[in-house]
């Protein structure tokens, strides 16, 4: 029997004259963590979906436990054992957590009368495969999305599955969270069970993959071990560029110690926070981090005049400022990028040049009318300048990747000058190439005397990107970090 459990060659896929793979080799060996890597539209879905059965390869072969398929259907490819848990888990929101762990076994056993027994006994074996402990009769769309991925994973490994793929599994995990899935993952590799782990966070491939096969353009550029692979060679593989990775220590001559700090907040509190008080220095990166619920994203807002602080106060140059809106706080040098670019930080189907310039319309008008050249010279000249990758400036936000719309929010608040940028999880879903032109960017602002906010769980980002960093804890701070101390490490013991 051979040792690897999967083996596609030569995998060809075409849309419309768009060549997603090209001739890509993909080898799997049996009982190992296996990690797919590569920047958004790389081919990784693709793949995923010919060996899943989704929409097969136009040419190339799988071999899957030695037998080999020109082409696999889903049922054949659940047959064999492939489970997929895609990022969106492929749970039912609606119905309960007995509902949908019984669902599959249910469906496959032709049940035509439906028993609420027989459904709960199935419900509590699956559970027993990860030693889960839900609420059965809970519905779904209730629960934190950790407990959303488990149930997936349970029922795919009560459905005998032997080769498991998980797309994206940490996106929306807290570490804690991260940790027990990657304790399930080890569990389930000591059983003999094969995974497909398909991440772009670098420091997770490396806790929990044996290899690694990276993607770029359709192609498999390269495999082999994951822990001979260097950083500075994995961002060269999926972005096919040379990308000079620092750590940002040099402080000294960049921040300036001797001014009033650019912002400072007092005794602060508001709605999921209570009493925080901190400072940053002009051309200061400083982190505020903290698992999901510690109140990080709460205190941007409120900062930001999102949502009103119900207790303390906010200084801007060391003068207090009155901040209840938005426009107070933009009218006070301060910009946030906000978490969700998708829903708070753009309009989708109007064009790039729109969105970086609405903040600013009254700049763009005379006589009460939009100059649409003043418009375009903008946004244009933020497109160079913070390189955003478009063909045209009035093509909709909706056509850029991810990295390139968080470029887009960014040019549409430095716009307004700010003295003081906060960005909530800069990078959260971005190429690790656009990732590295941000860090460069924040870097690149701070030298100029702006203040720069930080909020992130991503504690590598925060070590590598900030100064100091503020540790929040259920709606409190816990501590503050610096210097040569702010380690992941020590960052990881103060959330805790």
């Amino acid at each position: 029997m051979s040792d690897f459990i999967l083996d596609c060659k030569g995998i060809s896929k075409s849309f419309g004259g768009v060549h997603a793979l090209k001739n890509v080799d993909l080898r799997v060996k049996r009982g190992e963590v296996h990690c797919l890597a590569g920047e958004n539209g790389c081919g990784k879905s693709t793949i995923i979906k010919a060996i899943s059965g989704f929409q097969p390869q136009d040419s190339g072969t799988i071999e899957f436990n030695g037998k080999v398929y020109h082409a696999l259907s889903p049922v054949v490819s659940i047959d064999l054992g492939i489970q997929v848990i895609y990022q969106d888990l492929s749970v039912f929101p609606n119905l309960t957590v007995q509902e949908n762990l019984a669902i599959n076994t249910v469906l496959s056993n032709k049940t035509k009368i439906y028993s609420h027994r027989q459904q709960r006994e199935i419900a509590k074996k699956v559970m027993e495969t990860l030693n889960l402990d839900l609420d059965l009769d809970a519905r779904v769309e209730q629960l934190h999305v950790a407990s959303k991925q488990l149930i997936a994973i349970a029922r795919a490994l009560y459905a005998k599955a032997n080769f498991l793929i998980l797309d994206e599994p940490t996106t929306a995990l807290t570490r804690k969270e991260v940790d027990r899935l990657f304790e399930i993952i080890r569990g389930l590799k000591e059983q003999g069970m094969t995974i497909l782990f398909v991440s772009h966070k670098l420091d997770e491939m490396y806790e929990i993959s044996d290899s690694i096969t990276i993607m770029r353009s359709g192609e498999a550029v390269y495999t082999g071990p994951m822990k001979t692979l260097s950083e500075e060679d994995f961002t060269r593989y999926m972005t096919g560029r040379n990308i000079h990775l620092v750590n940002d220590k040099q402080a000294s001559g960049r921040i300036q110690t001797e001014s009033k700090p650019a912002l400072e907040v007092s005794d602060l509190s508001g709605p999921g926070f209570r009493d925080i008080s901190f400072s940053v220095q002009p051309g200061e990166i400083l982190g505020i981090t903290g698992q999901l619920g510690s109140g990080r994203s709460e205190l941007c807002n409120t900062i930001f005049g999102v949502t009103c602080a119900t207790k303390g106060r906010i200084l801007r140059d060391g003068k207090p400022v009155n901040i209840r809106s938005v426009k107070d706080a933009t009218r006070n040098g301060i910009a946030l990028v906000p978490e969700d670019r998708l829903t708070e930080g753009l309009f989708l189907p109007i064009s790039i040049m729109e969105n970086i310039t609405l903040v600013n319309y009254p700049q763009f008008s005379k006589n009460g009318l939009l100059v649409q050249e003043e418009q375009e010279k903008n946004a244009s000249g933020w497109v160079d300048e913070i390189h955003v990758k478009t063909e045209d400036s009035r093509l909709p936000a909706q056509t850029l990747s991810g990295g390139n719309q968080q470029k887009v929010v960014l040019a549409k608040w430095l716009s307004t000058k700010p003295k003081v940028l906060i960005l909530n999880g800069p990078t959260v879903g971005v190429d690790i190439g656009a990732k590295y032109d941000i860090y460069q960017l924040l870097r690149d602002l701070a030298s100029t005397g702006m203040a720069v906010v930080v909020a992130s769980d991503d504690l590598a980002e925060v070590v590598r990107l900030c100064d100091r960093s503020i540790v929040m804890r259920s709606g409190f701070m816990s501590g503050e970090i610096a210097g040569a101390e702010l380690t992941v490490e020590n960052l990881t013991r103060a959330i805790m």
